[in-house]
């Protein structure tokens, strides 16, 4: 189903041609189909949303992985929802009763919800315009202890890639520190997407007595495109 046509917010934009698309930004429209496979049906993205949303083939195995959460886990939050790649997948999964997607810029939100609408899935989905980390203060405390919180934070632009172990004590805005303090006080199950060359001696810290962290790559074509770490009861093969 194509989503109707609508006019576009400022800030917003539907590529159509290579000559229209910003420099910067080229090698990530050149890959659109891989990023949605809809890109064509009217797909909304903001010029620096390229540069975080997750390809679909990704995504679609991020949320596989995901649902494989304990049974009592009916809500989904995915705290840093973007252009929309990981909340459509998630809906797409039909494992969560509720999902809530936070995202505080308005016009990337405007493209999540818009490319929710494209996949059809957008009324699965509960949407906050904000700062998640007040929204798991006060609307969502409540249910926290029955989610899991999906993660996939700013890496603080393409600089990560000069880094052969990136260090994830300077990750910009939110620090590893800051990410899983915040999200574990609330739930036990946080799964965070982070770059392919963290520090995995960063990320063993955090795990618990005896526990084994579940770690996985994501590869497209042969290279690694981003990680996963599962903090929790993850059922994964």
């Amino acid at each position: 189903m194509v989503a109707p046509a609508q006019a576009l917010p400022d800030g917003v934009h539907h590529y159509d041609t290579a000559d229209d698309v910003p420099f910067e930004i080229s090698k990530y429209w050149h890959q659109r189909h891989n990023i949605f496979s809809r890109y064509d049906d009217g797909i909304w993205m903001t010029d620096d949303a390229w540069f975080g949303v997750t390809p679909e083939p990704v995504a679609n195995k991020v949320a596989e992985h995901v649902a494989a959460a304990p049974k009592s886990k009916t809500i989904l939050i995915d705290a840093f929802a973007g252009a929309g790649g990981n909340t459509i997948a998630f809906a797409l999964s039909g494992r969560w009763n509720q999902i809530f997607a936070v995202e505080k810029d308005p016009k990337v939100l405007a493209c999540a919800k818009h490319n929710a609408e494209v996949y059809g899935v957008a009324k699965k989905i509960w949407w906050i315009e904000g700062d998640v980390f007040k929204a798991l203060g006060k609307q969502l405390k409540a249910l926290a202890k029955n989610a899991v919180i999906f993660g996939s934070p700013p890496w603080g632009g393409p600089s990560y890639t000069d880094f052969e172990v990136y260090d994830l004590g300077v990750m910009q805005p939110y620090s590893l520190e800051n990410l899983y303090t915040s999200f574990s006080v609330l739930t036990r199950e946080v799964v965070l997407y982070l770059p392919r060359t963290s520090d995995l001696r960063q990320l063993v810290k955090h795990a618990k007595d005896e526990e084994k962290l579940k770690v996985t790559h994501y590869c497209m074509h042969g290279a690694s495109k981003a990680l996963c770490v599962y903090f929790g009861d993850f059922a994964l093969e």
